[in-house]
C-alpha cells in the first residue's frame, strides 16, 4: 500500500480543496483524487477497491480521501470553482442540482448506456438528472432504521421491538437504567425530525402559487418537533450537535447505549470500533403512530460526480464506472447494508435483518423538497439551529416561525 487512504478531519481552505486532484507526474501513473464521505464505506473495503483497481489500471494512482459531512457543501462548492479539483466526488443526492447549476460538474448523459442506466433505481437516478442531463451517477440508496443493542434489550426484559411511537417511548424509558441510555439522539438529527413531521401530516416546505414556503410552523410540523423533543430527552445526546459530533457509532460502540437512529450500514462502523458487537446488533423500522405501518423516513443516497476541472476526465469516468458497477455494488451492499443502485441487484441482501428493516421503512419513504435551492437550506443549517433552540428552552412556535421564514427566503432566492 502507498498510504493513499487519507482521513481528512478539518475543513479545507480553498488552496487545499483539490487534495492533489488533477496532478499528473510525467513519468508515472496519473494520480486521481476521489472524495468519499465518512460513513459510506469501511476502510477495509476502500483498501480492497484501491488495490484491485490499481492492479487492473497500472496507469492510475488512486488517492481515496475520507471527507466529513460537516461543512461539505462549502468544500465541494469551492472545489468545483477551483482549477485543481478532485477527480471524483461523492455527494448527497439532494445536492446534485445545486452543484450542477454552478457549471462545474461534467455532463455524463452520453455515458448512461455504458453504465447500464436502464437498470438504475428510478428514485435514485432522478435527483442526478437535471433538465434531461445526467450529472450525478447513482451510487447507493439508504434510509434510516433503529439500530439496537440486543444485550441491553434482554437485560430490560424487552422481547420484541416496538410497533408504535407510544410503545417506543415506553420501551426507551425502560431501557434507561443502570447507567445505560435508552437512546442516543442528538439535538440536530434533522432527517429523523423530518420523518416525525411527515408522520403528523406536516412538511418542511411546500409550493404555493409558483413559490416555495417553509412550513415548519404548522400545527402538524410542531407536533413532529414535540415528539422529537420527548424522544431526545430519554438519552444524553448533545442538544447542540448532530450525529457526527461525536460520531454516534463510536458512542454506541461503548456498550451503554440501547438505540440509535441510523442507516443500517453504521453497523460496519460499530464493528470497526468494537468487533465484539458482531452478534449484539438488532434492527427495526422507525415506529409509526399506529402498528399497521412504520414511520415515515427520508429516502436518501449518494451520487458520484466528476468535476469539470478534473484533468483526467476519461480516467475519472472509469473510476466512477468501477464504483457503480455490479462487482463493487454487490460488495458495498453486503458490507454496508445499502441498497444497490441497480434493480437487478435487489436480491443481494435477501434475508438480512438490517435490510428487511430498511425495506419496511422505505415503503413510507419521502424526499426533501424538489428544488435546487434545498441544498442551500441544508448548507445554512437553519433546521439544526431551530432544533437546538427548541431543545434548549426556546419557544417552539416562535422558533418555528423564524426557521420557516428563513427556508422561504432561501428557496425563493434567485427565482
Amino acid at each position: 500500500m502507498k498510504n493513499r487512504i487519507l482521513a481528512l478531519a478539518a475543513v479545507f481552505a480553498l488552496g487545499a480543496c483539490g487534495g492533489g486532484g488533477g496532478q499528473q507526474e510525467p513519468t508515472g501513473p496519473a494520480r486521481l483524487t476521489v472524495w468519499i464521505m465518512d460513513g459510506s464505506v469501511t476502510q477495509d473495503l476502500l483498501k480492497t477497491f484501491e488495490t484491485r483497481y490499481e492492479a487492473e489500471h497500472p496507469d492510475v494512482d488512486l488517492a481515496l480521501q475520507i471527507q466529513p459531512w460537516d461543512g461539505i457543501g462549502e468544500r465541494v462548492t469551492a472545489a468545483l470553482a477551483s482549477t485543481d479539483a478532485p477527480d471524483v466526488i461523492e455527494v448527497g443526492n439532494t445536492q446534485v442540482a445545486q452543484y450542477a447549476a454552478s457549471g462545474g460538474v461534467t455532463d455524463l448523459t452520453a455515458r448512461i448506456a455504458d453504465l447500464q442506466g436502464e437498470d438504475w433505481l428510478p428514485g435514485l437516478a432522478q435527483p442526478g438528472n437535471i433538465d434531461g442531463k445526467q450529472y450525478g451517477i447513482p451510487w447507493y440508496a439508504a434510509n434510516r432504521v433503529v439500530v439496537y443493542n440486543k444485550d441491553l434489550f434482554a437485560e430490560a426484559d424487552i422481547d420484541e421491538p416496538p410497533k408504535t411511537r407510544d410503545e417506543w417511548l415506553n420501551i426507551t424509558k425502560k431501557l434507561n437504567k443502570g447507567g445505560n441510555q435508552g437512546i442516543y439522539l442528538t439535538g440536530q438529527t434533522w432527517y429523523a425530525l423530518a420523518g416525525f413531521v411527515w408522520d403528523e401530516g406536516g412538511d418542511l416546505a411546500i409550493q404555493e402559487g409558483g413559490a416555495w414556503k417553509g412550513v415548519l410552523d404548522t400545527p402538524q410540523a410542531l407536533a413532529g418537533m414535540e415528539f422529537y423533543q420527548r424522544l431526545q430527552a430519554l438519552g444524553k445526546g448533545p442538544k447542540d450537535a448532530d450525529e457526527a459530533n461525536p460520531p454516534q457509532h463510536e458512542v454506541f460502540a461503548q456498550g451503554k447505549v440501547a438505540q440509535i437512529i441510523a442507516a443500517p450500514g453504521i453497523a460496519a462502523r460499530v464493528l470497526e470500533v468494537e468487533p465484539g458487537f458482531k452478534d449484539k446488533l438488532g434492527f427495526f423500522p422507525i415506529p409509526g403512530k399506529t402498528p399497521d405501518k412504520p414511520g415515515a423516513v427520508f429516502t436518501g443516497g449518494s451520487d458520484l460526480i466528476v468535476p469539470v476541472a478534473s484533468r483526467h476526465q476519461e480516467q475519472a469516468y472509469e473510476v466512477v464506472k468501477a464504483l457503480t458497477g455490479e462487482r463493487f455494488q454487490t460488495e458495498l451492499a453486503k458490507e454496508m447494508a445499502f441498497v444497490p443502485n441497480r434493480t437487478s441487484l435487489a436480491g443481494v441482501l435477501a434475508g438480512d435483518e438490517a435490510t428487511a428493516a430498511m425495506a419496511a421503512g422505505a415503503a413510507q419513504g419521502r424526499a426533501t423538497p424538489n428544488t435546487p435551492n434545498w441544498a442551500a437550506v441544508e448548507a445554512t443549517s437553519v433546521i439544526k439551529q431551530y432544533m437546538t433552540a427548541v431543545l434548549t428552552g426556546g419557544d417552539p412556535r416562535a422558533e418555528a416561525r423564524k426557521v420557516s421564514e428563513s427556508i422561504t427566503t432561501t428557496l425563493n432566492s434567485g427565482s
